[in-house]
């Protein structure tokens, strides 16, 4: 891990990002335990959780854990926390998961409480929007999800509630490959639910020009970070983008 994140550093990529679950199909590394083992090697780099989820770990002990990292880091930690999407976490932690938006408000006030003055908060979800009023009174952006929005969703979205938007879960496999971005978007399909010929307009599975004209599109929306989720070997799909996808732009975000 330590070597991907030196990699993506060297490369030019300005962020590193965790993802949060207690319980899921795969195992999974806390997200704020992984950016910390990563500390040296993303010297300079931004840290987000993308997203840490503040009810199931409770709002004080994540508002904790973020001020450690943010303070061993320097002040670069961007907090970006959500209700989440899986009824697994939200049992494992006994609590309700049909209540997850009311609790997840709550949770946000607590660490707007714990954390004055602390890193910015950006609320990760799928954009609806009664949560995007929310998210633009009570935290500082949005982390759009790149399976359930599109480029001009997100600046639709964004010029109505007045929000700058980050975009995460953006799954990136940049290949020539017809039959390898058709086996990658089954798969996506299979673990999101999102019918692969609309997963294909949507995140970054395919030849570099593709790829290119979807990341102008989130420029052209107003979209400053992408956090990417290379598929495969990931030192080699990073190595890809920056090869064969960033030359075509003329301002990488």
């Amino acid at each position: 891990m330590t070597g991907y994140v030196a990699l993506a550093r060297d490369l030019g990529f300005e962020a590193v990002a965790a993802n949060d679950h207690l319980v899921y199909r795969y195992p999974w590394l806390d997200s704020i335990v992984a950016l910390s083992s990563v500390l040296e090697a993303a010297e300079g780099m931004t840290l987000a959780t993308t997203v840490a989820l503040p009810v199931v770990r409770g709002p004080e002990v994540l508002a904790s854990a973020a001020l450690a990292l943010d303070a061993l880091s320097g002040g670069r930690l961007l907090l970006g926390v959500g209700a989440g999407s899986s009824r697994a976490d939200y049992e494992a932690t006994g609590h309700d998961f049909e209540l997850r938006w009311p609790l997840f408000w709550d949770a946000v006030d607590q660490l707007h409480a714990s954390l004055p003055g602390g890193p910015p908060i950006w609320v990760g979800s799928w954009g609806s929007s009664a949560v995007l009023r929310r998210t633009a009174a009570r935290a500082d952006g949005w982390l759009a999800s790149a399976a359930h929005t599109t480029p001009a969703v997100v600046a639709a979205r964004c010029a109505e509630h007045g929000l700058q938007a980050g975009v995460a879960t953006m799954w990136t496999a940049v290949t020539d490959d017809a039959d390898e971005s058709r086996r990658r978007l089954a798969w996506l399909s299979e673990i999101t639910g999102v019918p692969a010929g609309t997963l294909a307009e949507r995140v970054l599975v395919g030849s570099p020009s593709s790829c290119a004209r979807l990341v102008r599109a989130y420029q052209d929306a107003g979209v400053h970070t992408l956090f990417l989720w290379p598929l495969g070997d990931p030192e080699r799909g990073l190595e890809r983008v920056a090869r064969d996808v960033l030359p075509m732009l003329s301002d990488p975000p």
